[in-house]
């Protein structure tokens, strides 16, 4: 998750030496290591939300209202969209679609077009509360949002119907992501579950055993075969993500512990011939961590 200030003019670059905390309370300074490009702001309040659009594009959204697209190499803003009431909450697209969704705390999800006006071709209100899960399909043609209200809404992005509306007690949603090449939904809550929601009846297709810890974020693999969740936690406990089998399994697969506070975000990685499988969470503990899918070392 990338939080503060981003894109604009690049700032000099600079060397700097990084340090590796390990679990065991053993440190290891590393090599120099050149710090990343940096840009002025697009936003003028924290970015709260940011998500690939196309292989030279991201979008964002922050506390300012506004949904912006960027060039991740030059630091352009290329796009800026206004509508929003309240801070956005999530930003997502379908991937080297022209369409872009935000989320927000006034209880509405908009949709976006790249090429179209500054504000949105399509609105979907019905939540009653601030919604903070997003996910669209793959073809786009589809949405589902979630809220702390407790409910899943699936939506045709092209007339803005809702489709459908579940609603399950205690059930307040921190995020959401679609299962490439199936009509499958993930999604955490605040009440320490995974659920996979099959989008096609908009029910609950399978529920994975409860974590400890309230679970902030999700992520599926591009080939559809695990997921990954994040938790809360403090004072070194919790804090885990977790890798999950979405096969026919559906078992826990793995811990990966070494945050110290909560976990906000996770992610899995692009492949690469030359590097073994990764995952890459980030904290409340100022860190992001990147580690061995299969083994769970860091790398």
């Amino acid at each position: 998750v990338l939080v503060g200030r981003a894109m604009g003019k690049l700032q000099s670059k600079i060397s700097f030496h990084t340090t590796k905390y390990r679990a065991d309370g053993s440190v290891e300074e590393t090599r120099p290591v050149r710090a990343v490009q940096q840009h002025g702001p697009v936003h003028t309040d924290a970015v709260t939300s940011v998500a690939a659009l196309k292989p030279d594009l991201c979008v964002s959204g922050g506390r300012d209202k506004s949904v912006a697209v960027c060039s991740w190499t030059s630091g352009a803003a290329l796009r800026r969209f206004i509508g929003h009431k309240r801070e956005v909450t999530k930003v997502t697209s379908a991937l080297d679609s022209n369409r872009v969704f935000s989320a927000s705390r006034d209880k509405t999800v908009m949709m976006w077009e790249l090429h179209g006006t500054s504000g949105p071709s399509q609105h979907f209100p019905g939540h009653d509360l601030v919604v903070t899960g997003l996910a669209v399909s793959p073809d786009a043609s589809q949405l589902c949002t979630g809220s702390r209200d407790n409910t899943v809404c699936k939506w045709d992005t092209e007339t803005g119907e809702c489709l459908g509306r579940a609603a399950i007690s205690r059930n307040l949603v921190t995020h959401l992501c679609w299962v490439p090449g199936e009509p499958y939904v993930i999604q955490t809550s605040e009440d320490k579950t995974i659920r996979i929601w099959d989008s096609r009846e908009l029910q609950v297709a399978h529920t994975f055993p409860a974590k400890r810890h309230i679970q902030t974020c999700c992520d599926v693999s591009q080939d559809g075969r695990y997921c990954l969740s994040s938790s809360s936690g403090s004072a070194g406990e919790g804090g885990e993500a977790t890798l999950w089998d979405l096969r026919q399994t559906r078992n826990q697969v793995r811990e990966y512990k070494g945050h110290f506070q909560t976990t906000t975000s996770c992610v899995f990685l692009p492949r690469s011939p030359a590097l073994a499988p990764s995952i890459a969470t980030s904290s409340y503990d100022s860190t992001v961590k990147v580690w061995d899918r299969d083994t769970g070392g860091r790398g």
